[in-house]
């Protein structure tokens, strides 16, 4: 992305590709050290993730475990910090493992800088993630 992308822009356009299934490309809009953190996540899930490297270690299985087919709901609102966008909004799909129904409702603190992101805060529903099928991503817990 270019470095005059806006948050929101980049934001919708990590969606597409998320729906794609195109993780590496997702990974390559992060900021070499940014930081993703997940303020509610429970025992034994990462709480933070610093770096790019890190990041896409986390999301690499992501597709193997989730087939997103939608995100319905979104609404991205702006801030008065122009780099600083929440977003809210729904991912709905099927846990592959299992086929049953994926729902998962999301707030999310956004911070892009220079056409990249650099801070996403995702505030996910941790009882989500009991499901079976669901667990991509235990290790890194800090």
């Amino acid at each position: 992305m270019l470095a005059s992308t806006s948050p929101p822009e980049l934001y919708r356009h990590s969606l597409r590709l998320l729906l794609d299934k195109d993780i590496p490309a997702w990974v390559g809009l992060w900021a070499e050290h940014g930081v993703m953190e997940f303020p509610f996540a429970p025992p034994g899930r990462p709480d933070r993730l610093d770096g790019r490297a890190a990041i896409a270690a986390y999301m690499r299985d992501y597709p193997d475990h989730i087939d997103l087919h939608d995100f319905p709901d979104l609404r991205i609102h702006e801030t008065t910090d122009p780099a600083t966008i929440v977003v809210e909004m729904r991912g709905v799909g099927r846990v592959v493992k299992t086929g049953d129904p994926f729902d998962m409702t999301y707030i999310a603190v956004v911070t892009v800088e220079d056409g990249r992101f650099t801070s996403y805060r995702d505030y996910w529903n941790p009882l989500a993630v009991q499901a079976p099928g669901t667990d991509f991503a235990t290790g890194g817990a800090r």
